[in-house]
């Protein structure tokens, strides 16, 4: 039986569905080019979202050739030239026009090899409109590529989307499978259709769909990827998700939002996004305080939803962002640090000399001046390298 990814792949751009804004932008540079800005888009987005699809069916649409390649066969500079090159120079023998299809960019190498560098030459010389596909294009090695690119956002579908595209697969294949368990292999796709065409197929070929075993789908996003789709795009009920997937603490999550707020909101929006995150600090003063662990759902209702409702504009924002680590993350650490030395040398001195630690940590600007002065204090508490690097700096 051949898999029923590719047997209802669609065919033009009427069967794409829940991704009307990014096809329409897909249209346009096709049937703009040459007269564009930018020579190149890159689709980006989660694994099984249709980026590949997307392409084929532009090619399709406009009856282009497409010449596709993968990134990961040819990851440095002399590859891009030996196959690539020679694809953007010669015109299509059958077909109005020709599309370049760059499918699975991540797989290139930075500057180290030459690939990035060499696929932007490429693409300022090329005479027809290339495409590129990647999941995780804010990546720092494709910063000098992103300028030369126009960026497409594919969004993962909603369930209700993909449970529509099952229905419809059912239906040309004849079969017919419970409501229930179809909204069941749509929830748990997470967004990925292909994901759950092929569970679709593996529940039709049991002889009771109901016990198909649907195995929890990994969807951990690293912070750059939340604080991007909570400062850039429209505050939806799945923004309200977003931190859940984020393997950080949410004390760390506060310091990533408070410090890249300003980089994305200015005047009344940075306002109402400080405010937000002002009633997160209170919340969590209050289940510090009070150990009322109920008010966490707010807390996180805020510093996700509530962050990205701060904006005006409801048009999601593409440009791209450079996201800074928290300064205060690093002054927190470094006073820890600092703290943590200045207990270790109180402890070692009070046994030494029979005071109490708290009387030692409290009357430690005296001893510090007592501990430098005398090489022989310093053996007998057996400091060690990192507390007398303490001790002898400058505050």
């Amino acid at each position: 039986m051949s898999p029923w990814t590719e047997r209802h792949r669609p065919h033009s751009f009427e069967d794409i569905k829940g991704q009307e804004q990014a096809v329409a932008k897909i249209e346009e540079f096709i049937k703009s080019f040459p007269k564009v800005k930018k020579n190149a888009v890159i689709l980006q987005g989660p694994p099984g979202t249709g980026k590949t699809t997307l392409a084929l069916v532009a090619a399709l649409e406009t009856n282009s050739e497409i010449f596709e390649l993968n990134a990961s066969d040819f990851r440095d500079k002399e590859r891009l030239q030996e196959v690539l090159k020679p694809a953007l120079e010669q015109r299509s023998l059958d077909k109005k026009s020709k599309i370049i299809l760059v499918d699975e960019a991540d797989g290139i190498y930075g500057t180290d090899r030459g690939g990035i560098p060499e696929l932007i030459r490429l693409i300022e010389d090329t005479k027809f409109p290339i495409i590129i596909t990647a999941n995780d294009i804010w990546d720092r090695k494709f910063s000098s590529l992103r300028t030369k690119c126009d960026i497409i956002t594919i969004k993962e579908p909603h369930y209700k989307v993909i449970k529509d595209v099952l229905i419809s697969i059912l239906k040309k294949e004849n079969k017919f499978i419970d409501t229930d368990i179809l909204t069941k292999i749509a929830i748990n796709a997470q967004g990925d259709i292909r994901a759950a065409v092929n569970d679709l197929q593996t529940a039709v070929s049991l002889p009771d769909p109901s016990q198909i075993e649907l195995y929890e789908r990994n969807k951990e996003i690293d912070i750059f990827h939340a604080l991007k789709r909570i400062f850039k795009e429209k505050p939806t009920n799945e923004t309200l998700k977003i931190l859940d997937s984020v393997n950080l603490p949410i004390d760390e999550i506060i310091l990533w939002v408070e410090e890249n707020i300003p980089s994305e909101y200015k005047g009344e929006d940075l306002a109402r996004a400080y405010q937000a995150l002002s009633k997160v600090d209170l919340f969590k003063g209050r289940i510090y305080k009070q150990q009322y662990w109920r008010f966490l759902v707010y807390e996180n209702i805020l510093l996700s939803y509530g962050i990205s409702a701060a904006k005006k504009t409801d048009i999601p924002k593409e440009s791209f962002t450079k996201y800074n680590k928290p300064s205060r993350i690093l002054k927190i650490w470094m006073h820890n640090q600092r703290t943590l030395q200045k207990k270790s040398i109180s402890q070692k001195y009070s046994k030494l000399v029979h005071v109490g630690e708290k009387r030692a940590m409290h009357e430690f600007p005296i001893i510090k001046n007592i501990i430098i002065s005398n090489p022989k204090i310093q053996e007998e508490l057996r400091l060690n390298e990192d507390e007398l690097a303490y001790l002898i700096k400058k505050d």
